[in-house]
Order: structure tokens, then sequence, then C-alpha cells
């Protein structure tokens, strides 16, 4: 793959990314910012200080949510445009769409699920602030663990093939990823720092919309550069292929 095409399916990554941000906003503003609203309700209601806030709440439920979702939409449809790039042929005999969809569907599991079910994503007023320094770097721990182990599955199941072959490669190699988290997840430690009087289903709701936005980002983000990588590689493919049969004419013929 030349420096070329990579640079297209860079563009097309952040592209992608971009289309996929939009959609991913707008289940944002819908689902996450009404339970957003609530919890900050629930801490001015039992929170005795009152500070003054530097950027107003519609500021922040407006332009704030669509500037952030937007340039993390971007940022990770280029990185994962990258990834796919070092992935494609080299994971199975997959076209470009279905590496685009696996590609997408490894990283909902290795960037967001695998740290979500250990630390979950809490609302406004859940967490110590004292411990948001810990909590975050848990989280991307996890998050870093949950990205080596994947790459490190798919490796041991590509060894496996041969002997066993792909289906049940693919099944130790998913075994393996599962057994690995466990242990990672037993190591680490747990935090629980939910007020006793917060509202459980308010909790549930705001972490099924925040599983809600990864899920339609990250799905709308294979199906469509799946199709905008499928546009870029076909031809180069092609030509690639071109290229080689004249090579291989050429001295036939003379």
């Amino acid at each position: 793959m030349n420096s070329v095409t990579i640079r297209n399916l860079l563009m097309r990554g952040m592209l992608a990314g971009l289309g996929a941000g939009i959609l991913a906003l707008v289940v944002a503003y819908l689902l996450g910012e009404p339970r957003v609203d609530a919890a900050i309700a629930f801490e001015e209601a039992h929170s005795h200080e009152h500070e003054m806030e530097v950027v107003s709440r519609g500021v922040q439920s407006t332009f704030g949510l669509a500037t952030g979702v937007l340039i993390y939409g971007v940022a990770l449809g280029g990185i994962a445009a990258l990834a796919f790039c070092c992935a494609l042929g080299r994971i199975g005999r997959f076209g470009p769409r279905a590496t685009a969809a696996l590609l997408s569907g490894g990283a909902l599991l290795a960037v967001y699920l695998v740290p979500f079910l250990k630390y979950p994503a809490n609302p406004p007023s859940v967490g110590d602030p004292d411990t948001i320094g810990k909590r975050t770097a848990l989280y991307f721990l996890m998050m870093l663990l949950g990205i080596l182990l994947a790459v490190g599955a798919t490796l041991f199941g590509r060894r496996l093939a041969p002997k066993l072959g792909n289906w049940y490669a693919t099944v130790a190699a998913g075994a393996a990823f599962v057994v690995a988290i466990g242990i990672a997840y037993a190591f680490l430690p747990a935090i629980n720092e939910v007020p006793h009087d917060f509202s459980a289903t308010l909790l549930w709701q705001f972490r099924l919309s925040a599983i809600a936005i990864q899920l339609v980002l990250w799905t709308a983000f294979g199906l469509l550069f799946g199709h905008l990588a499928e546009r870029v590689v076909a031809p180069a493919r092609e030509a690639a292929a071109a290229e080689a049969a004249t090579e291989e004419a050429a001295p036939a013929a003379s």
C-alpha cells in the first residue's frame, strides 16, 4: 500500500469519523444531556456550595458538546484509518468493508466496552473530586490493556489457525482474551463512589446512553469508512494487478 493510498484512506477515515460523530452527537443530545441535567439537579439539591459557572450549562450542552463529540469522532476516525491500513490483508482474507467492520467492532470492544465494564461512566455529582486523577489513570490503563490484549489475541489466533482451523483458532483466541481481561479485572482496584441516595434508575439510564453513543459512533464509522475505503482500495488493487500483468508480459514479448 503506497503513501498516496494511505493518505487517501486517512482523509476518508477522518471524514467518516466526522459523519459518525454527527450521528453520535444527535444521540448524545437526545439521550445523554437530559440525564446530565437530572444529575446536576441532584447535585445542586444536595450541595450547599454554589460555584459560579465559567461556561453556562446552555453552552456546554450545545456548542461544547458538539465540539467535543465531533473532534473526538474525527480523531478516532484518523487513528482507525491508520489501523485499517495495517490490518487490511493481515487478519484474514477480508475485503475493505469487512475489515472496516471488524476493526470498528474490535475498537468498540477493546477501547470502550472493556474499560467501561470495569470503570463505568458516571454522571455529574458521582465521584470524589480528590480521586479523579486516580480514576482517570485506572481507566486509561484498562483501555491500554484492552487494546494490547485484543492485538495479542488476534496474533494468537493467527498462529493457531494453521493447526486448528479458523473457527477453533478464533474461539481459542477469544477465550484467551476473556480470561486475560478477567485477570486484569481481578487485580485492578474497584471504585465505587456512587452516593447512597443517588437514583439507581438515573445512573442506569446515563450508562446506557453512554453505551448507545459509542455504539452509534463505531457502527456508523464502520459502515461509512468501509464504503469509502472500498472506493479507494479497489481501484488501487486493480491498478497494481494491471501493472504486474504488464511487467510479466514484457519479458515474454521481448
